[in-house]
């Protein structure tokens, strides 16, 4: 099976808006009720035996199981019945709201996320149809069900033989979107390292510094629109808080913050098909974004958006055919890629590698993304000499690394 993603702009009637609007409402009731009932049933089997908080603790029955998905989507489809709000919205998208809460602690158990917390008003933001009628897109608008035909903007069309899977209806701050899940019946034979070979060395100064020499700037997007986003936000907190115009003024920045985060997302997307028309193989370091993203230059960090663009780049190398692997990050700006010597640590404002045994003299960046290139070739059973020679071999049983 193969799944793509298709995004589309909506275009709802005023009348959809308002069930929208509603449904998201209902689902934040739901996701917040059922995490209530988990948090009651855990703060229950926290106290002592010996003593017992009344203030802060919950008396429940030691033979009532633990709330799972399973048992909440029962009790949701009795409780469906009571309730004529939750009625009008769709069980599936109930439910779904259920797997989500599941999901996140999951996550928070084998993934090292927090705990889950609850949804204040307007902060859920999607809602999920599980499955798709027959047929659902006719021309310009897709049927939803329960809520009929929507018109939206068909920017790309869908490819032929495509299953459309699921639907979710996404509310951002420049309007309604839906997300298609698309589905092949095809199996994608696993990409081979083949062609030549390049090695990707991210930074502040050059977001991308590549093995061959080139350098792309680093576009900032946040630090170039910080002044406007400091000025709209010092006008939000002029406002009386939950009046009309405070709403307006808060609209203004959540539509910048989205701005911001399209300009960075499009720059990642545009230089990972760039980087994969160079190359057969893409190397990239493996780094530690969670404490990248906590240290001096914490901010510049996330304004980068390392892990959005490492998160893009196998996508684009997956679509284009090209083999991507990350490699280790440790020593890569201390080793000289000519001679493979030790220059030992330098300061974040040397920008020039100058090794004093070869001589060898190259930006700092790039001489860190050829090392990269180097650990790539040989974690997939390449040498320099052999891709000079035009020979290739495939990867063996066991990979060997060089000894840095």
């Amino acid at each position: 099976m193969f799944c793509l993603t298709y995004e589309y702009k909506l275009k709802p009637t005023s009348n959809q808006i308002v069930i929208f609007e509603d449904w998201l409402e209902q689902n934040r009731r739901v996701y917040n009720y059922a995490l209530a009932e988990r948090k009651d049933w855990f703060r229950s089997r926290s106290c002592r035996i010996d003593a017992c908080s009344l203030p802060c603790e919950y008396i429940i029955p030691a033979d009532v199981p633990r709330p799972t998905y399973n048992r909440q989507a029962v009790a949701l489809t009795a409780y469906r019945q009571t309730r004529e709000n939750l009625q009008q919205v769709h069980s599936q998208v109930l439910q779904q709201t259920l797997k989500r809460l599941e999901q996140a602690f999951v996550s928070m158990w084998e993934g090292g996320h927090g705990f889950p917390r609850f949804k204040k008003v307007g902060k859920m933001h999607s809602f999920v149809f599980p499955q798709l009628g027959k047929d659902p897109i006719q021309g310009n608008t897709i049927k939803l069900p329960k809520i009929g035909l929507v018109r939206f903007r068909q920017s790309r069309p869908i490819a032929d033989g495509a299953t459309i899977k699921q639907a979710r209806v996404v509310k951002r701050a420049s309007g309604w979107y839906v997300m298609l899940t698309l589905q092949w019946n095809v199996s994608v034979p696993e990409i081979l390292p083949h062609g030549e070979p390049i090695g990707i060395d991210v930074g502040i100064s050059h977001f991308v510094a590549v093995s061959n020499g080139q350098l792309f700037p680093n576009p900032q997007p946040f630090k170039r629109l910080e002044r406007q986003l400091k000025l709209l936000q010092q006008r939000v907190s002029r406002k009386r808080l939950g009046s009309n115009n405070w709403r307006k003024a808060q609209a203004k920045v959540s539509r910048l913050h989205e701005r911001i985060a399209n300009v960075r997302k499009q720059y990642h997307w545009k230089l990972a098909h760039n980087l994969c028309d160079w190359a057969g193989m893409i190397f990239a370091e493996d780094l530690n974004l969670k404490a990248l993203a906590k240290g001096m230059l914490a901010k510049h960090c996330l304004d980068a958006g390392w892990g959005q663009f490492l998160n893009i780049l196998p996508q684009c190398c997956f679509k284009r055919g090209v083999y991507f692997q990350k490699v280790d990050a440790k020593k890569t700006s201390q080793i000289c890629p000519n001679c493979l010597t030790q220059t030992g640590k330098k300061p974040l404002s040397q920008r020039v590698h100058s090794c004093p045994e070869c001589g060898y003299t190259i930006d700092r960046d790039v001489a860190a993304a050829q090392i990269v290139c180097i650990r790539g070739l040989a974690a997939v059973g390449h040498t320099v000499k052999m891709l000079s020679e035009g020979k290739f071999i495939g990867i063996p049983a066991t990979k060997e690394s060089p000894s840095f």
